[in-house]
């Protein structure tokens, strides 16, 4: 099993003018201690669950850009991507930007959007659910497509193409890989078995429901079930180092390739240690 840390909190004791700094120090240490990937939200507000939505927030493509300079070896994406704040031609180029200049470590995570608060607020784009996941299908092929051999056109029902062009290509191999996240049972578990190599779920008492209606989908559509790596979101706790592992222990047994989440005070670095010491090579065994 391998582990990852989520940056969704910006807000630190030393403010903006030290958040590039404060940010690579949790991206090293993250690296150092054998984190396999670093992830940052895309929002342009803050969310409730994290803090007030005054609090500081970045956004999420210019921050992995800065991270992919300052890192060496995680994987980095956005966890995850909204589907409607880039027009997907964009998105495509973007993530290949970032795979490019991180030397192949780019994953692409996304999905349907659900922030109306901050897009709202922003002016961004927000169509109604049924929409949003309409959208999301057909970014993932365009995605596919710009991320393969076909330069021709591409007609949707929300997106039209002339020309798929991308160049340079991604350095990733076949492609950067693909995380959607959520954990619908009648349309983003589909989506995920249809076109993902990873899917997104939470560490909670519905998760062994979840992975077998990922593998229905999976039988329906003809996708090896194995081919998707299981990923879950959890909050980790360096104070309780020895049940943060237990819990490990209880999602392995599940099929759980990666876990994936937010670490308290991870700006103080010493949390990363203290897991990195305990946790991370504990995991790696499961």
């Amino acid at each position: 099993m391998k582990l990852g840390v989520h940056i969704a909190d910006f807000t630190y004791p030393s403010g903006p003018a030290g958040l590039a700094d404060d940010l690579t120090r949790i991206a090293v240490a993250a690296e150092e201690e054998g984190f396999a990937r670093v992830s940052v939200m895309d929002h342009v507000f803050q969310i409730g669950p994290v803090g007030p939505i005054e609090n500081d927030m970045l956004e999420a493509y210019t921050a992995l850009g800065y991270l992919a300079a300052r890192t060496e070896r995680v994987q980095l994406l956005a966890w995850v991507t909204a589907v409607t704040y880039r027009d997907p031609g964009l998105l495509a180029k973007i993530v290949t930007t970032l795979d490019v200049l991180s030397k192949g470590r780019a994953m692409l995570g996304i999905g349907a959007a659900w922030n109306e608060e901050e897009s709202k607020g922003l002016g961004l784009f927000f169509p109604p659910t049924k929409e949003r996941f309409e959208r999301l299908e057909e970014t993932l092929q365009i995605c596919l497509q710009m991320w393969g051999e076909d330069e021709g056109p591409y007609r949707g029902t929300h997106y039209s193409l002339d020309r798929t062009m991308n160049s340079p290509q991604a350095l990733s191999r076949p492609h950067p890989p693909i995380l959607i996240g959520g954990g619908g049972e009648q349309k983003t578990l589909r989506l995920v078995a249809q076109y993902a190599q990873a899917c997104n779920l939470f560490a909670g008492p519905e998760l062994s429901h979840k992975l077998d209606v990922l593998k229905q989908r999976c039988d329906e559509v003809g996708r090896d079930y194995a081919e998707i790596e299981k990923t879950v979101m959890y909050r980790f706790d360096a104070t309780n180092p020895a049940g943060t592992v237990e819990d490990l222990k209880g999602l392995a047994k599940l099929g759980v390739q990666h876990v994936h989440g937010m670490i308290a005070n991870v700006h103080e670095i010493e949390p990363l240690r203290v897991l990195g010491r305990e946790v991370v090579p504990a995991a790696a065994e499961l």
